[in-house]
């Protein structure tokens, strides 16, 4: 995040957590990237025990009292050792928690949202199925009630901490009329790893290796009533608050993610010499690299305009949706950007394990992508700005001001 922008609090736990981000072993990453740890046990239990986790929420349940643009510093801060560190850091203690600590009771808190935020639990968020990732109100998981609980019944696909996560935020259908509406169909229950909780298969993934992303399958599993978050059918409103999580901080680990790649370049084009002198002096070559500086400074100020905008009740909650899908989108795009003139400046040597700059690459290939595709930001910020053009009421008719803006049967609409 911008140093000019930052509180004298929020640069504290910004320095703890680069303090923290030195001490994990280089061997990590590695065996991670190998598929060798398939779940970030120790990262995630030692971010608990530093207090790291869920620095927005309230002291009573384990966070620190911050805010947004303190969470996307964090979050900037932990994807720089790597994209999926921060993919698990902020899934269990920003997503799962959201939900919980905005829709659930104070048993639930103290229950699911203490213990994960000292890192002694773990949670994942369980929404995508096979036949359905955008298509969140398609979904086929179901949760019958029986009276005293539910039986769930379905498959999740994607989950990131499918294997390591003690407990899961799940979204089932439990109302089955006919013409049930969808928004009004499903529930958000909480379901514990027990019987009937399955991970049937493991992905094999191009990048972001290490977070026990897996399918599971939920076979006749009691859920009791006490489980539901928010209120019965009315997951849409759990739904809505997480998308905030989900893509806000995507878009600030996102940040994280390609700095090394930046910095790693920067330093290597003054090293690496053609010609008879630095590569760095060639225009082709810092010219790659003003840009990427250029954009990573854009996504920051990003970033923290829309964090801000979040933490202020006076901002329409319609443009905090866009704002936050213009957010995810462009940050996304412009870091996967960044990362590849980084490649291209390093040349071949950039496309080799000799330099960590091709496990960037391949990580970053998932931020477009997870937590709402970037072309469902399109159709979200289109939507959004759509219906604020035509609620607004500019200050003079822009269109007049035209030499010929009058001339009879030109503007020709139909």
């Amino acid at each position: 995040m911008h140093d000019m922008l930052v509180k004298p609090e929020q640069k504290q736990i910004i320095q703890e957590v680069r303090d923290f981000v030195k001490t994990i072993p280089r061997q990590m990453i590695l065996d991670m990237d190998a598929d060798k740890i398939k779940f970030p046990t120790e990262f995630l239990r030692e971010a608990g025990k530093r207090n790291l986790l869920g620095c927005r929420y309230p002291k009573q349940w384990g966070g620190r009292d911050l805010d947004w643009p303190t969470t996307c510093a964090v979050m900037e801060e932990v994807g720089t050792l790597g994209y999926i560190f921060a993919c698990t850091f902020g899934v269990g203690a920003e997503l799962v928690c959201d939900a919980i600590v905005l829709h659930g009771t104070d048993e639930q808190k103290e229950k699911y949202v203490k213990p994960l935020l000292a890192g002694d639990m773990f949670a994942a968020e369980c929404l995508t199925e096979p036949r359905g990732g955008s298509d969140f109100f398609g979904t086929s998981t179901t949760a019958e009630d029986k009276g005293d609980y539910f039986l769930v019944n379905g498959q999740k696909r994607f989950i990131v901490g499918a294997e390591g996560a003690d407990y899961f935020l799940v979204y089932a259908k439990t109302d089955f009329s006919p013409d049930a509406h969808p928004h009004k169909a499903l529930t958000c229950l909480i379901v514990d790893r027990g019987p009937g909780v399955n991970v049937e298969y493991l992905y094999g993934l191009m990048g972001c290796r290490g977070g026990g992303a897996g399918r599971i399958v939920f076979k006749d599993v009691k859920v009791p009533k006490e489980n539901i978050v928010g209120k019965l059918n009315n997951a849409y409103a759990v739904f809505n608050t997480m998308m905030i999580p989900e893509r806000l901080g995507t878009a600030a680990m996102t940040i994280g993610a390609a700095r090394p790649a930046v910095e790693i370049a920067t330093g290597y084009s003054t090293r690496r010499k053609a010609f008879g002198q630095p590569i760095a002096q060639f225009q082709g070559v810092s010219f790659q690299i003003s840009e990427a500086v250029m954009l990573m400074d854009v996504c920051r100020s990003m970033a923290f305009t829309t964090a801000t905008a979040v933490e202020n009740p006076d901002v329409p909650r319609a443009r905090v949706r866009r704002l936050v899908s213009e957010t995810k989108k462009f940050i996304t795009e412009s870091c996967q950007k960044a990362a590849r003139n980084a490649m291209q400046v390093m040349g071949g040597i950039g496309y080799t394990n000799v330099f960590p700059i091709e496990r960037i690459v391949r990580d970053l290939g998932l931020a477009s992508i997870w937590t709402g595709s970037n072309e469902v930001m399109s159709l979200i910020i289109a939507h959004e700005w759509y219906k604020e053009y035509f609620a607004s009421k500019a200050a003079r008719d822009h269109e007049d001001d035209a030499e010929e803006s009058r001339a009879p049967d030109e503007k020709i609409y139909e």
